[in-house]
Order: C-alpha cells, then sequence, then structure tokens
C-alpha cells in the first residue's frame, strides 16, 4: 500500500512541482527556437520511433530472451520518454525546452506507433495478435504532468522574474532529493522481480538502454545540432516511460511477465542516466553552446 501510495499519488504531485519549477526557468523564445529549428525534433522522433524498435529487436534475438520477455522489451521501446527525462536533462544543463516538446510530441505519437509495434512483437514473438487500444488516458496523465505545471511556471516567470531567478537553485536541489528517493523506493518496490530475472533480462535491459542514450547523444552530434540538444535527446530516448510500460503489461495485455523488462530497465535507467548526466556536466560546461 505504502508503495502504491508513493508512485501513484506521492511521486506524480512531486514531479508535478519539480516540473513548475522548469518552468519557471523557460520562456516563449525557448519554444520558438525549437520551432525555428525543426531538425532536432525530427532527429529525435527518427531516433525514438525507427531505431529504437530495431535495436530492442536484435536485443532480443541476440540474447534469446524468452517470448514474453521479448516482448515486454519490444513494448518498453514503443513507450515514449517520461516526466523524469526532462528532470535528467534539466540536470544535465540540456535543451529542456526540446525534451518538453519531444515528450509532447512523442506521447501523441505512440498512439499510433505503440499498438503496431506491440501487436507485431506479439504475432512474432508468440504467434498471436492482440487489439492494444491507444494508451489515450496515460497520454493526458502525462500532459497533466508535464505540461501543464510547466504553462503555469511560465506565466509565473513572466509575471515575477526575479522569484523565478531565486527558485532556479533550490529547485535543481529538489530534483536531486527526489531521484535519489525514487531510485531508492523502486529499488525496494521491485527488489523480488530485479532479483529474480536480472540474470535473463538485465544485460539486454542494460544494453539496450546504453545504445538509446548513446545514439541520441552521438547522432546529433554528428549532424552537428548544439550539445545541449544533443542531451536533451539522450535522455529523452534513453529513459523511457516505464510506468506506461507496466500499465499497458498489466491492465491491458494482463501479462505480469511482459512487464519485467519495464520494471528492470525503470532501475537501471535511473543510475545510467545520472552518471550520464554527471559526465556530461563535467566534461560538458559547454553545453550551453
Amino acid at each position: 500500500m505504502q508503495a502504491s501510495l508513493l508512485t501513484n499519488l506521492l511521486l506524480p504531485l512531486a514531479l508535478g512541482i519539480i516540473m513548475l519549477g522548469l518552468g519557471l526557468g523557460l520562456t516563449l523564445d525557448d519554444f520558438r527556437r525549437v520551432a525555428r529549428y525543426p531538425r532536432a525534433v525530427l532527429i529525435g522522433l527518427a531516433l525514438q520511433t525507427l531505431v529504437l524498435p530495431w535495436a530492442a529487436f536484435g536485443l532480443a534475438l541476440g540474447f534469446g530472451l524468452p517470448a514474453e520477455l521479448a516482448v515486454g522489451l519490444m513494448l518498453l521501446a514503443a513507450s515514449p520518454g517520461g516526466a523524469t527525462a526532462n528532470i535528467y536533462s534539466h540536470l544535465a544543463r540540456g535543451d529542456v525546452a526540446l525534451n518538453i516538446t519531444l515528450t509532447a510530441i512523442n506521447s501523441l505519437l505512440c498512439l499510433l506507433t505503440l499498438p503496431v509495434i506491440l501487436n507485431l512483437s506479439l504475432e512474432y514473438f508468440l504467434g498471436a495478435g492482440q487489439y492494444v487500444p491507444p494508451p489515450t488516458k496515460k497520454v493526458i496523465e502525462v500532459a497533466a504532468i508535464i505540461l501543464l505545471p510547466v504553462a503555469i511556471g511560465m506565466v509565473v516567470r513572466a509575471r515575477a522574474a526575479g522569484f523565478a531567478a531565486r527558485t532556479e537553485k533550490p529547485i535543481r536541489l529538489l530534483s536531486v532529493l527526489v531521484l535519489a528517493l525514487l531510485v531508492v523506493a523502486a529499488v525496494a518496490q521491485e527488489w523480488k522481480t530485479l532479483t529474480t530475472y536480472f540474470a535473463i533480462v538485465g544485460l539486454a535491459c542494460l544494453l539496450f538502454n546504453l545504445a538509446s542514450m548513446g545514439a541520441g547523444y552521438a547522432a546529433p552530434l554528428a549532424l552537428r545540432l548544439p550539445k545541449k540538444q544533443a542531451i536533451a535527446i539522450a535522455m529523452e530516448i534513453g529513459i523511457h516511460n516505464g510506468t506506461l510500460a507496466i500499465f499497458i503489461a498489466l491492465n491491458v495485455l494482463q501479462n505480469a511477465t511482459i512487464s519485467v523488462p519495464a520494471a528492470v530497465y525503470s532501475l537501471l535507467m535511473f543510475v545510467t542516466a545520472a552518471v550520464f548526466a554527471w559526465w556530461v556536466s563535467r566534461g560538458g560546461r559547454d553545453a550551453a553552446g
């Protein structure tokens, strides 16, 4: 019950407050800049929808994963980025406006792509497809947690710039604290799952995470995008909405085993994203460029 209260109420509330804080550091000009240079958005979407499913498919085959775990990895690949991607990007000094834009577009796009990818995966690995309704309710929840608090924060910044500037550092510290508590709570909640399945699917999930984040960072830099945008894209496609994948596995497919890759990945990505954020911040003070 405590874990359920944490994940279903306290965590979304905390994330919403942090997104409000992120909004205090954003202006409409940040989003206009993204709109003026759409290459970053197109690259992020292409990596998410075209590259990641094939990477997950290759890992599932390469590791010879059991059918249900293979479907779970594909479901994870089809899931968009979550609210924590925006927080990690903020901590790593990435382009948060780009993150929020990608999260919004990806969440809407997954209404079309996720059912298709998941149905094909069910047919290939389990021999029988299943109608998977678009996760409209979850997309609305993502919007409520991300877009609304950011919009409120931007309005506050426009009307009280001094207050917004004073709260930037406290919000950053709050973000670190919430993420640390999230990792501890997630490990405690999923400890049994982690110890049972990690030997089977853990390495595949870790490699998928590293491949996602690595491609999300390297591809934009190779295409001469600014480092801040590369950081944002890496976080966006490296930090998947594991909650959405778990929800679909348990409530739509009614198969707990399919939810395992998302649970394991969610634990791993908190650690790898923290290391990546530290690395790009330590060696990347030029990220503002």
